[in-house]
């Protein structure tokens, strides 16, 4: 089976698709900004590389959520609400976790079908 990878860099790709599955690395926002804004742009980043591979949100299957400290889980919920699919919602989980640099707050990993 073909294996597509996108935006390969020399320690991981963003995208990885294989037997009609999508793998997403983790998506950030930019450093320093508030909880709600990026998890607004991780989703974002979670569209475009869904895009890119030839799917979208509505064809996630599961999706990880690490926060840097649970108390931003309401923020963080009110802006994936508005954001997921209605009818389409993944399997999720979400849990505190340190994250690449203090200024991160949120990390988004998402599987999705083709």
């Amino acid at each position: 089976m073909d294996i597509k990878r996108f935006e390969t860099g020399p320690r991981m790709s963003q995208a990885v698709v294989h037997n009609g599955t999508v793998y997403l690395a983790g998506q950030v926002g930019n450093a320093g900004d508030d909880v709600a804004t990026q998890t607004k742009q991780a989703l974002a980043e979670v569209d475009r590389l869904l895009a890119l591979a030839g799917t979208d949100k509505s064809r996630i299957l599961s999706a990880t959520i690490w926060l840097a400290d649970m108390v931003d889980f309401p923020k963080m919920n009110a802006v994936w609400d508005a954001w997921a699919s209605q009818g389409n919602t993944p399997a999720r989980a979400t849990g505190e976790a340190k994250l690449a640099s203090p200024e991160y707050l949120v990390e988004v990993i998402a599987i999705a079908a083709l």
